[in-house]
């Protein structure tokens, strides 16, 4: 069973589907509880679950990988598949998700030199190591091969930080080459730089927003005329800072007020 696009549509399995997806971080939530809040969003109408994967979770210190407990993405994904929601794997390496240094391990600092999210050779090493040990697990699980995994994507956001297309193509090479053979996308900001920077010509673009939906998609169909639109991120709040007022987003402000 593949995802793919027809026209404007996505296909599953060659039949249309429409992706009604929420996220929910399994490390952010205590595996007794997985199961309960996975039905309740299938109660709730959706038929698909996203999730990041913390790599400075999966890898506390270098070459020391956890995948048990709160951190058994196999076990979340199974789970996931028997309450009948597909899934969508978000594995980074980068994930921001107001997360400490966006998901990536703090042992990368220990090179004085180091330079991530780009080809900065012992970062890619670094990365590599964390697919290996990551995507293995998570490919038998793909649609592909009889699994609820529909699609993965590749880094979050990266056009928002940089524009180095070959560290993207050196991530989509090496989901490849561990086995990801299912759907692939970016996920970007509705912006020229962002659209520009972030993304691949071969890859699938979506975008992130809060408001002013038809001015997003609109920038959106000027990289990507055809195919579904496709909204990754769409939140309805913004997280606070120490010292700073409440944040509140007005609908259909393109600010937002404190």
């Amino acid at each position: 069973m593949t995802l793919t696009t027809s026209g404007n549509q996505f296909l599953l399995d060659g039949k249309p589907f429409r992706i009604l997806s929420g996220a929910m971080h399994y490390f952010r939530v205590v595996p007794e509880y997985w199961r309960d809040r996975l039905e309740k969003m299938k109660a709730f109408g959706l038929n698909t679950v996203e999730t990041y994967c913390a790599w400075n979770l999966h890898e506390p210190r270098r070459g020391e990988f956890r995948f048990e407990g709160m951190l058994d993405v196999v076990k979340f994904t199974q789970i996931a598949a028997e309450v009948g929601l597909k899934v969508i794997i978000r594995p980074g390496p980068y994930i921001c998700s107001e997360w400490d240094f966006g998901g990536l391990p703090s042992w990368l600092l220990k090179d004085p030199a180091m330079q991530v999210r780009c080809a900065y050779p012992p970062f890619l090493e670094a990365v590599d190591s964390y697919f290996e040990a990551l995507l293995p697990r998570l490919a038998p699980l793909q649609s592909t091969h009889g699994g609820p995994i529909i699609a993965m994507q590749v880094e979050n956001e990266y056009g928002s930080y940089g524009n180095d297309q070959n560290y993207l193509r050196y991530l989509v090479d090496g989901m490849r080459s561990r086995g990801i053979d299912s759907f692939l996308f970016t996920s970007d900001g509705p912006r020229a730089g962002g659209l520009q920077g972030g993304t691949l010509p071969d890859i699938f673009k979506t975008v992130n927003f809060a408001f002013n939906a038809g001015t997003a998609l609109a920038k959106l169909r000027e990289y990507q005329p055809e195919g579904p639109l496709m909204v990754m991120e769409f939140w309805s709040g913004w997280f606070d800072h120490g010292g700073e007022k409440h944040h509140i987003i007005e609908d259909g402000s393109d600010s937002i007020k404190r």
